[in-house]
Parts: structure tokens; sequence; C-alpha cells
């Protein structure tokens, strides 16, 4: 996307809008699910979390990730929109990947728990009222835990941001 990038001042601050709302989901799930949830090794997780915007989506943060990707990718304007067409697939056919390991893992550690979870919360689009579960009440958001755990995601979209900036100033 920077190899091809033409940013203008409208493709900027629409990306910028799709980025943010990204990473807002992106950060609020971490803040629910913690750090031990986000691993690159193996599947794992402590327990079912049913909180915050996992009440709506069973993946946030890969909502949110996808969300971050189209928008760089409007941000960038490259080869527009085939690019940001080809990223979103590419990257939802990853995620759906990852979710079946994730969810398989989850069948076998949690059973009820995580079928109910399944039944009521879709796996990738919203839902528009929160699911309710009473373990809810135990589950809460550690605001703090996930800006450290955050941190490196922050620090490369600053990175790619400023990257767009300058090839929007200088173009």
């Amino acid at each position: 996307m920077v190899a091809f990038a033409q940013p203008t001042a409208v493709t900027m601050a629409a990306g910028f809008i799709v980025v943010a709302a990204g990473e807002f989901i992106r950060f609020w799930g971490v803040a629910y699910a913690g750090s031990l949830t986000r691993v690159t090794s193996s599947v794992g997780a402590p327990e079912v979390i049913v909180a915050g915007p996992f009440a709506r989506v069973r993946n946030p943060l890969y909502v949110g990730n996808l969300f971050t990707y189209v928008g760089i990718g409007i941000m960038s304007n490259a080869l527009f929109p085939w690019l940001v067409i080809i990223a979103a697939v590419w990257f939802s056919f990853q995620y759906y990947q990852i979710v079946m390991l994730e969810e398989s893992f989850l069948e076998k550690e949690f059973g009820s728990v995580y079928f109910e979870f399944k039944r009521n919360v879709p796996r990738f689009i919203p839902r528009l009222s929160a699911y309710v579960n009473p373990i809810q009440s135990k589950q809460l958001a550690n605001w703090k835990e996930a800006i450290h755990s955050e941190r490196r995601t922050f620090q490369a979209l600053g990175f790619v941001l400023v990257i767009l900036i300058v090839l929007w100033y200088v173009r």
C-alpha cells in the first residue's frame, strides 16, 4: 500500500475514521480478553469471555483488525478499491481459518458454556443488542493491561500513519 500510495485529504480523513473505529473495537476487546488470549503459538483461553464487545460479536479483535486494514487501505488510496478488496478478502480468509481452530478448542475446553455463547453471539457481524449472561458481571475491562498489551499495535499504527502523512504531504 505504501509503494502505490496516492493519499488525498478525503482518503486520509475517511480512512482514519475507519482505522480509529477498528482500533477502538480491538482495544475494547483486549481490555476484556486480556493478554492471555493473544498468543501466537497455540490456541488458549482461561475462560469464555462474554462481556464488553464479546457480548455483540465473538471475534472483536479480528473485526477490529479488518477495519484497521481496510482503513489504512482507504487512507493510502493505493490501487483503490482493488487493493483494499484483495486485503479484506485475504484477511477474512485468514481469520476464518484461525477462528475455526479457536472455536474447536473452545468447544472442547468449555463445552456447553461456549455452545450457548456461540448460539447467541455471531462470529463476525455484530448483533445490535448485547447478549446477556450472568457471568458478565465478573468479567470487567482492564484498561491498564489493554494499554500495555496494545503498545506494539499503537506503535505500528503510528509508524504507518506517519508514513502515509509524509507521502500525502510530499505528493
